[in-house]
């Protein structure tokens, strides 16, 4: 299995960090995707990368850090996309669940990282808590033959998901689909499995039975078993395909 979204470098980890990735490892995670959120967590992500060869860096900045002076902190992220190769920019979009205060700096952040990722070539992993419309609308007046990516923590509607998919994007589904009033479960038999990557979050949305509880991607083997369950077919089947897709996103 791929892990497409996991931060690693939480706090949440830092006394068994180690032992957590062997966990993921026993469980058949063969390659974990690390997105950033702001200047403060690069170094900590980068030492986990450094430490760890089965994890990788991605290079963004999180809506929920987009705050006035927001132009400082994405001078950071390019001066990085300029030292260095990283998988993808993420973590990117818009969140509009915590606080709306910085809605036109959220707006105005996304698009620039989306022109870097085409200037890159690089995939980007959008973050839409709360504002799925918006995020898509932005994405989809700035999408070409340069541009691709995931939508993260997927929870819409299969007719969402088409729209995503008729981008050219394909949809994280983590441990959403697990929770009994989520809604993602009915719409996932729906959803064309050739567009599907796995993901945790961890270390938040710990999938059913371990919901409230740390996530970490160990984990991410009940979320594809529910995901073939729902799709009616094997689980080394569904693994295979998603970790293809996976491969493809980050190519």
């Amino acid at each position: 299995m791929i892990e497409t979204h996991a931060h690693l470098y939480a706090e949440e980890f830092d006394k068994d960090r180690a032992e957590m990735l062997e966990r993921a490892q026993q469980e058949g995670v063969k390659e974990l995707y690390m997105p950033n959120i702001d200047s403060e967590s690069i170094d900590a992500m980068l030492e986990v990368e450094q430490k760890f060869p089965q994890t990788v860096a991605t290079m963004g900045l999180h809506p929920c850090y987009v705050k006035k002076d927001f132009e400082k902190e994405l001078y950071q992220v390019e001066n990085w996309l300029n030292k260095r190769k990283f998988a993808a920019i993420g973590e990117i979009g818009l969140d509009f669940y915590w606080d709306k205060t910085f809605k036109l700096q959220q707006k105005e952040a996304l698009k620039i990282q989306i022109d870097w990722a085409k200037k890159y070539k690089l995939p980007i992993i959008l973050h839409c808590r709360d504002s799925f419309q918006e995020t898509f609308e932005i994405v989809k007046s700035m999408n070409d033959e340069n541009l691709k990516g995931v939508f993260h923590c997927f929870s819409g509607t299969a007719e969402q998901a088409k729209e995503v998919i008729d981008l050219g994007f394909y949809i994280g589904v983590g441990g959403v689909v697990t929770f009994k009033n989520g809604g993602l479960a009915e719409y996932v038999p729906d959803i064309d499995v050739n567009r599907i990557v796995l993901e945790t979050d961890a270390p938040y949305l710990a999938p059913a039975p371990n919901r409230g509880k740390r996530n970490e991607p160990a984990y991410l083997s009940i979320i594809a078993q529910k995901i073939a369950d729902l799709k009616e077919i094997p689980l080394q089947e569904l693994v295979q395909i998603t970790s293809k897709n996976a491969t493809q996103l980050f190519s």
